[in-house]
């Protein structure tokens, strides 16, 4: 038997701390002990440490090797083994002549961070600090898929993005103080089991459930009725997809014509006020956005949005608003509509009251911050200016040099000669695959590390086998958790795995530059290197602060939590003239002088009602709402066993409801099709009464599987929908990713049902 067999060892994920032991046969997980609510994603690791999907040794494509077809790729088997020596040299004479040629303004870094909960093996800051000591810079990307459109707009409406998500208001606020919470979008459970950097306890569902029994009126806006969870014991308002601003306008319009608005708080603590409402009272376009003119496009009632608009002029009331609002064409509107009826309400900055924006989204939010650091890894400089919104990465491999609006400036897409990815599955997360398998092809090289044969793998010209976070040392920690977590290796890694950091050490001194990426260092010393600056504040604060030896020991470490104060907006209502708001006015901005100036049509300069370009059809009548897994975060360990066990006949699961699954012949477990004119896929149908009429719900994460064939827009037989998105930006302000919200027809697939490949790792040739 192994030697570990008999030892748990600490460990933890984004989606909650466990511990675990491997035999070399079998691992056992088991949940972390403290946690009143453990996430089922767990199970995903059972199976995962050696299944058929992971990467077992470097693999390069043929036809890079061979210099004739450099820049055409797809997802054929054409690879051919190689050994890390000669890997290493082949990667390392690429990397020197990209950076001779073209330097690295031609190089893409491309991670999305959410690898691995450690913060040394955080394969985002591990590739961005290769690129910046090798090339001296590279083309990076700014914001997140997530909120990709709340990141840029919040700013000018009450100043930074975490301040407001993060630092605001808590889950003990609500239990203990508010009176109604709005909740456009929903919070569901699904969404804060999952943290960057983990969680040791998940409080939320708990906290709802207090809050309930006290007498907290929950309204779930959305689609889906399971976006609030039953201890919510949520009213459920399902308004029509992309109305949610509409509704909004109509609660604010009713507040100032019955005269709930809080005039007082409106003039001292906000700006532009008179000239939206001009707008709200329709005096310019000679529409009033009231309940009436909301009924028509919400499907809600007049009276019942007038209703509404009482109640949350009673007590204390909390609007918040889901990422996943702003996850769609002009998606800034919301996030900032959102603000506004909170400022009319005149609660901003109260316990449990006013706004927060992306409460329940992921399970960073409604809690306390730490007091001390946590430890994190440095990226060095970027020297290099050129970066993309995130969701353009399509556009800018399509499109070098032409030019793209952002934020108020005018920039141009750089010219990429390689794209180095590590941590990060495009071909899951990003819209319209279809588009981006074009756009992969325009580059020269594409290196990827991974762990397993990812979609984005597999249209690589090199993969180097990387570890999983099983198979290695690291430190879990999140600056919303009060819990360091030693994450001790439990398992030797597979086949010829190796740490990315090793990796790049590697490369690195090929290239001239070890000591400026290591410093000298090996892994374990880096580890000890960035505990030590949360060791120092723990011993300058007086709290328990061992050295490493004692800590890696002991398997975790408490960290004090700052006072539940309700940061910047509490401190601004408090006194609004020496905590001014980080915004021109020092205010909140209804109406924004600055984005007056840029004069994008798209992005006004206060909150509007602006219907989607791409609506329901005829041809396409159903809105299908791609938003997040249950089953695993993101597409990470799709192979899972959690995850596939809800899968059914290997496909991922589509819920309608039952009107439109019988005007269509569809039963419970059926197999489907879903088509647009940008794709298809099929999908395993569950017919439910939570999901609205008219709509269909399609998690994003079940990795592309195109059909084989050749053509141009292969169905996708495992159920990704992003095969079906738009990629376009949310507006020319934020460019956001626009992929929670596209149109499509539902059909019962008769055919003869395909495989599913996307587990098969590539045959070398």
């Amino acid at each position: 038997m192994n030697e570990r067999a008999a030892i748990w060892s600490p460990h933890s994920s984004h989606w909650g701390a466990f511990s675990a032991r491997w035999d070399g046969t079998t691992l056992d997980v088991r949940p972390y002990e403290h946690d009143p609510a453990p996430s089922p994603i767990l199970d995903n690791f059972n199976n995962a440490l050696r299944h058929k999907a992971r990467v077992l040794r470097p693999m390069v494509r043929r036809s890079w090797l061979d210099g004739k077809a450099r820049g055409r790729r797809d997802f054929a088997p054409d690879f051919v083994e190689r050994s890390w020596e000669q890997v290493i040299d082949l990667l390392a004479a690429e990397l020197m002549r990209v950076r001779s040629d073209y330097g690295g303004v031609s190089v893409f870094g491309g991670s999305y961070g959410w690898s691995s909960a450690g913060r040394l093996h955080h394969a985002q800051s591990q590739v961005h600090r290769f690129l910046n000591m090798a090339f001296g810079g590279y083309v990076r990307s700014v914001n997140t898929y997530s909120a990709g459109a709340s990141a840029v707009i919040l700013p000018h409406v009450m100043g930074g993005y975490e301040n407001h998500s993060r630092r605001n208001v808590t889950w003990d606020q609500i239990a203990e103080h508010t009176d109604t919470v709005l909740a456009f979008g929903g919070m569901a459970l699904k969404n804060t089991a999952v943290a960057s950097g983990g969680l040791s306890r998940h409080i939320e569902r708990d906290a709802m459930a207090r809050a309930a029994r006290r007498g907290t009126r929950f309204f779930c806006i959305s689609p889906l009725r399971d976006d609030l969870p039953d201890q919510a014991n949520a009213t459920w308002l399902p308004i029509k997809v992309g109305s949610d601003v509409a509704l909004m306008l109509a609660l604010a319009h009713t507040l100032v014509a019955e005269g709930l608005c809080d005039e007082a708080f409106v003039a001292r603590y906000c700006t532009g006020f008179e000239r939206f409402e001009r707008y709200l009272l329709g005096r310019d376009d000679g529409a009033a956005k009231d309940a009436a003119w909301a009924a028509a496009i919400t499907g809600m009632s007049a009276a019942a949005i007038v209703d509404l608009a009482r109640q949350i002029a009673r007590g204390r009331t909390l609007i918040t608003v889901s990422h996943s609002l702003q996850r769609a064409q002009y998606g800034e509107q919301p996030v900032w509509m959102g603000a506004v009826l909170a400022a009319m309400l005149g609660q901003i900055g109260l316990p449990g009251g006013g706004y927060n924006y992306a409460l329940g989204s992921l399970a960073h939010t409604g809690r306390r911050v730490n007091a001390v650091p946590i430890p994190t890894l440095p990226q060095g400089t970027n020297n290099v200016r050129d970066f993309i919104p995130v969701a353009r990465i399509s556009d800018m491999l399509l499109n070098p040099g032409q030019p793209f609006d952002y934020n108020g400036q005018s920039l141009r897409y750089a010219d990429i000669k390689l794209v180095y990815w590590a941590g990060g599955n495009p071909f899951h997360h990003h819209q319209d695959i279809n588009r981006l398998r074009r756009a992969f092809n325009m580059p020269q090289t594409t290196v990827v590390h991974e762990s397993a044969w990812t979609p984005t793998a597999r249209f690589a010209d090199i993969v180097l086998p990387a570890t999983m976070t099983l198979e290695r040392d690291d430190i879990g920690a999140a600056a919303t958790d009060p819990r360091l977590i030693a994450m001790r290796k439990v398992a030797d890694p597979i086949g010829e795995a190796r740490d990315d950091f090793d990796i790049f050490a590697e490369l690195s001194r090929k290239l001239g530059v070890e000591e400026a990426f290591t410093e000298g260092r090996d892994s374990r010393q880096w580890l000890a290197h960035l505990y030590e600056p949360t060791r120092r504040a723990l011993a300058e604060m007086g709290c328990d602060a061992p050295d490493f030896e004692e800590f890696w020991q002991r398997g975790e470490l408490m960290l004090p939590s700052a006072p539940d104060d309700g940061g910047s907006l509490r401190a601004f209502r408090d006194d609004p003239d020496n905590n001014k708001l980080p915004t021109p006015s020092g205010k909140i901005e209804i109406y924004s002088e600055t984005i007056a100036r840029f004069g994008y049509p798209d992005c006004p300069p206060h909150p509007s009602f602006l219907p989607s370009t791409e609506p329901a059809s005829e041809r396409h009548p159903l809105t299908l709402i791609a938003n997040q897994p249950s089953t695993r975060l993101h597409s990470q360990l799709d192979f899972g066993a959690y995850s596939q066990s809800k899968k059914i006949r290997g496909r991922e699961t589509v819920r309608l409801s039952p009107a439109d699954a019988a005007r269509r012949g569809i039963a419970d477990g059926d197999i489907v099709r879903l088509f647009n004119d940008r794709g298809a896929c099929l999908a395993a149908a569950i017919v439910s009464d939570d999901v609205m009429a008219g709509v269909i719900q399609l998690a994003t994460g079940a990795w592309y599987d195109p059909e084989p064939g050749g053509e141009q827009q292969p169905t996708c037989v495992h159920g990704n929908p992003n095969v079906l998105t738009r990629d376009i930006g949310t507006s020319r302000l934020a460019q956001g990713c626009c992929g929670q919200v596209t149109v499509v027809e539902c059909e019962k697939f008769s055919g003869n049902l395909p495989p599913i490949r996307a587990f098969d790792p590539p045959t070398p040739l």
